[in-house]
């Protein structure tokens, strides 16, 4: 399994950052190649569900994931999400943690990726998580940046 963390700080509320990473609908505006649409609950709460669709073409691939934790900020205490990805192309988990920080929020990201075979994932792992934070990273700092022009 390839794990890695990106950490963006967003010059808006925690409330602000919470309710506009938790719009799946909405990720495609800042994840490169990426369309997500909400299957179940609205997309909130433990056992919502959504898929993203990445790619382009038929070089794309659909990535299904339920909420299994889901903790809203409040009362000065962080958020927390995590998802299980379900689909058969990319296995693992994410998660992200909102919390305040002066001047606005910072957004900690995890994932724990595996891709079929399993095996391979595991030799490529320290590659693949390179990949993946460096992604992650120029995803999130658009996201941040949107959340801000939004907040402004």
């Amino acid at each position: 399994m390839a794990s890695f963390d990106v950490t963006v700080d967003v010059d808006a509320p925690v409330q602000r950052t919470w309710d506009a990473l938790t719009d799946w609908s909405s990720h495609g505006a800042w994840i490169p190649l990426t369309r997500v649409r909400v299957t179940s609950q609205g997309g909130r709460g433990v056992g919502a569900g959504f898929v993203g669709r990445t790619g382009v073409g038929p070089l794309a691939f659909d990535d299904p994931m339920v909420v299994q934790e889901w903790e809203p900020p409040r009362d000065g205490r962080p958020g927390r999400c995590a998802v299980r990805k379900t689909g058969r192309v990319v296995l693992g988990g994410a998660s992200f943690t909102v919390a305040e920080r002066p001047g606005g929020s910072r957004v900690v990201w995890h994932e724990d990726v595996e891709v079929p075979p399993v095996a391979l994932t595991r030799r490529a792992a320290p590659l693949v998580a390179a990949g993946g934070r460096a992604l992650f990273g120029l995803a999130l700092r658009r996201f941040a940046r949107r959340v801000e022009r939004a907040a402004a």
